[in-house]
């Protein structure tokens, strides 16, 4: 595990169209890396806006983000502490009635227990969203798995993802923003300690 061997599997990572031809943009897999992150975020896939800008989380849905991790941008990409590591490294395309899809079934399978190979010091993952929760934990809801976060401490951390649709979510479960997000913050501290 050295920072030669993570470049190269990244290089493979970029170079990879095993399904561009169901991508909509084409391929342009995004990720963010380095053999010393302590935080590893798990998320779903690229949106537009990261797909355009190649920089993950780089639209609203990072804000809230670095948001309840009371992380500034600066903090949040530097990989040196956190890897960003979705569960599709390529924008998938929209559903018909709104929303992004599913990351591409390919991605996760052909590179992901490569790239965690390559980060021996994580100390904790934050499971964004169902698709990284379901690839991890297994089949769940994730506002049980978001209540009852300590359950999967010290290792996994989950989350909802922060899309804008979350806001609403937010305010009907205000035991998110009261307990989750500040066992959240000292957890993340923990792992940078």
């Amino acid at each position: 595990m050295s920072d030669a061997s993570l470049e190269r599997l990244v290089t493979r990572i970029k170079a990879c169209n095993a399904c561009a031809a169901d991508l909509p943009l084409g391929p342009r897999p995004v990720l963010h890396v380095s053999p010393r992150a302590r935080l590893l975020i798990a998320s779903q896939a690229p949106g537009t806006k990261v797909h355009e800008t190649g920089i993950s989380f780089n639209d609203a849905s990072g804000d809230r983000l670095r948001n309840w991790l009371g992380m500034d941008r600066e903090a949040f990409y530097d990989t040196q502490k956190v890897a960003l590591v979705p569960m599709g490294f390529c924008y998938p395309g929209r559903l018909p009635k709104g929303g992004d899809c599913p990351p591409r079934p390919e991605c996760a399978p052909l590179w992901r227990e490569q790239v965690l190979a390559e980060l021996p010091d994580v100390r904790l993952t934050l499971l964004v969203g169902s698709y990284a929760q379901n690839h991890v934990l297994g089949p769940g809801r994730v506002s049980d798995r978001v209540a009852h976060f300590r359950d999967y401490l010290p290792r996994y951390f989950p989350l909802p993802h922060p899309s804008w649709r979350t806001g609403a979510w937010e305010k009907r479960n205000p035991w998110f923003t009261e307990e989750v997000l500040p066992a959240l913050r000292e957890e993340v501290a923990r792992a940078f300690a």
